[in-house]
């Protein structure tokens, strides 16, 4: 009894990392902790995978600490492209007008900037996402609200820019959380299609208690009002929420805050193993999910009609 006392605090990790196997045998109060013979085995498993995946966050660390000074300026804003003179399309089939999908915004992570996402812009561009634009955000900013206000101005300018009426947003970790906000407290969700979301913390994360000295880390704390805000009812939002997380990610505290749980959203939140934090925006079989989330949405279906969450899983290592 002594043992099976000592070994209930590890019963709710236990249940996380070995939840289809059968209970110990000898030790009834302690349901789904698994046998001790595959205890060792799969315990190597779990160091392996994660010291892989943390071998190449520090990896992703060292070359994105090279690229950030290219990503601390704004980046040029590409001019309209000017609209095909009247009567050109009947002179010349070929030059047919297309719907060209939404422009995609990119929102990086705190105390980051859109060198984070060089990567994935190349692999959209090499898929017919050419519209690309990041946002960078003062690494001073101080209140997620504030920064989705600033989000929003700017996917206003865009979408008078380029003539397009919805824009498509991928965040990462607090750029997600940003996004959100602006979609659901904001009234953004009619300009939002999709928003994609990276390792957000949706639910808030307890991870790094010092950070709590930093404003906008103690409104990603679950309990805050801005988490508390994203919890209440959203009736008919529009926008589609995929969201990825990372059973390794070490900067998710529960692992779960990390997907979309809401009653009024219409979300697909995709498991992601083998890969930490630091990789989701980086990982090329991450960027085809985002790619492949992107291209199935439909952004004309009726809300109501797509309530719910879904959950799929994607297998990296």
């Amino acid at each position: 009894m002594k043992v099976t006392r000592a070994l209930q605090p590890l019963l709710p990790l236990c249940q996380r990392l070995f939840p289809d196997l059968p209970g110990l045998p000898g030790f009834p109060g302690i349901p789904g902790l698994p046998d001790l013979p595959s205890l060792p085995g799969r315990l190597a498993g779990l160091s392996l995978a994660l010291l892989k995946a943390t071998a190449l966050d520090l990896a992703i660390l060292a070359g994105h600490l090279l690229l950030y000074p290219s990503g601390i300026a704004q980046e040029r804003r590409d001019p309209v492209r000017p609209a095909l003179p009247a009567g050109a399309a009947a002179e010349d089939p070929a030059r047919l007008p297309t719907q060209a999908p939404p422009p995609v915004v990119l929102l990086h992570g705190f105390i980051d900037n859109r060198s984070v996402f060089v990567l994935l812009r190349r692999s959209l561009a090499q898929h017919g996402r050419h519209r690309v634009e990041s946002l960078n955000y003062s690494p001073l900013t101080c209140d997620i609200r504030t920064a989705a206000e600033l989000l929003g101005r700017h996917i206003e300018e865009i979408c008078e820019r380029t003539g397009s009426v919805q824009v498509d947003v991928v965040g990462h970790s607090l750029g997600g959380l940003i996004a959100r906000y602006y979609v659901q407290r904001l009234g953004g969700d009619v300009r939002v299609r999709i928003l994609v979301t990276l390792g957000t913390p949706h639910s808030g994360t307890r991870v790094a208690p010092l950070a709590n000295a930093h404003p906008i880390v103690r409104q990603m704390r679950p309990g805050s009002a801005v988490i508390e805000e994203l919890s209440r009812p959203a009736p008919g939002c529009r926008t589609r929420f995929v969201s990825f997380w990372s059973d390794l990610d070490h900067l998710m505290d529960p692992l779960e805050s990390a997907c979309v749980d809401h009653p009024d959203l219409s979300a697909q939140n995709v498991r992601v193993t083998g890969i930490g934090h630091l990789a989701l925006p980086v990982h090329p079989a991450v960027a085809t999910g985002i790619r492949q989330a992107l291209d199935t949405a439909t952004p004309q279906e009726p809300a109501a009609a797509r309530s719910g969450t879904r959950q799929t899983g994607l297998t990296v290592a």
